[in-house]
C-alpha cells in the first residue's frame, strides 16, 4: 500500500504542483511549448503505468466490501460516462490542446460542451466514483480516488490556466458554459440542442460500453454485472 500512495502522490502531485500552475507558465517560457509538453508527457505517462503498477501489486484489504447490488446501477451510470467521455474526446473544444483558436469562433460552446466545458474529465470522474463506491477495498479507494480528486480538481486547473493564457476571450466562452454538467443551460447561459452532440457519438459510446461489458470478465476478472 505505501508503493501505491506514493504513485497517487506523484501523478495527482505533477498535475496540481506543475500542470496547472504558474510552474508550468516558467518553463514554457524558459524551455518552450514543445519541450515542456514533451517532458511533462513522459512524466505522466510514467506515473500512470506506476499507479497501475503499484495498484495490482496492494493487498485487498476491505473496506466496505464489494456492493453486488449497485452493479446495474453501475453499468448505467458507465454508459453516461462513455458518452461524455467519446463525446468530449471527439468535439472541438477551446479547452484542449491546440484548441485555443475555437475562442475566436462565434459560438465556440456547441454540442457537448453546451452541458459542460469539460466533458471527458467529468467522463473520467463519473468511472472513477463508480469504481470506487462498487469495489469497497482499500487499494481501490487510493487508485480511483486519486482519479476522482484530479479530474475534479484538474477542470478547475485548466479553468485557471485558459484565464491567464488568454484573457477575456476565454471569459466570454467560460460565461457561456459551465464547468458542473447542465448549470449553463439551467442559468440560461446557454441552451440544450441534443442534436449537435451528434447521433454517431451516442453510437460510438453505446458499442464501447457494450463491448466493455461483455468483455470485463475476461480483461479484469470480475463481472460489472453479477
Amino acid at each position: 500500500m505505501i508503493q501505491l500512495a506514493l504513485a497517487a502522490s506523484f501523478f495527482v502531485g505533477i498535475h496540481f504542483l506543475i500542470a496547472g500552475t504558474r510552474w508550468r507558465d516558467r518553463l514554457i517560457a524558459k524551455y518552450g511549448e514543445r519541450i515542456y509538453r514533451g517532458g511533462f508527457s513522459i512524466l505522466s505517462l510514467t506515473g500512470l503505468f506506476w499507479l497501475i503498477y503499484a495498484y495490482r501489486q496492494a493487498p485487498y484489504i476491505e473496506t466496505w466490501g464489494q456492493l453486488a447490488w449497485f452493479k446495474p446501477v453501475a453499468a448505467f451510470l458507465m454508459l453516461i460516462a462513455f458518452i461524455l467521455a467519446v463525446a468530449g474526446v471527439t468535439t472541438p473544444n477551446p479547452t484542449a490542446v491546440n484548441g485555443e483558436s475555437l475562442l475566436s469562433e462565434a459560438e465556440p460552446a456547441r454540442g457537448i460542451l453546451r452541458i459542460t466545458r469539460h466533458p471527458f474529465l467529468w467522463g473520467i470522474a463519473l468511472w472513477a466514483a463508480v469504481h470506487l463506491i462498487v469495489n469497497g477495498d482499500a487499494a481501490a479507494l487510493v487508485l480511483f480516488g486519486s482519479f476522482l480528486i484530479l479530474t475534479l480538481g484538474g477542470a478547475r486547473s485548466i479553468d485557471a490556466k485558459r484565464q491567464r493564457q488568454f484573457g477575456d476571450r476565454w471569459a466570454k466562452f467560460q460565461a457561456a458554459t459551465s464547468n458542473v454538467p447542465f448549470y449553463a443551460i439551467r442559468e440560461g447561459r446557454n441552451r440544450l440542442e441534443w442534436g449537435e452532440i451528434g447521433w454517431w457519438r451516442l453510437a460510438l459510446a453505446m458499442t464501447l460500453h457494450l463491448l466493455l461489458l461483455h468483455f470485463h470478465s475476461l480483461l479484469f476478472g470480475v463481472s460489472p454485472l453479477f
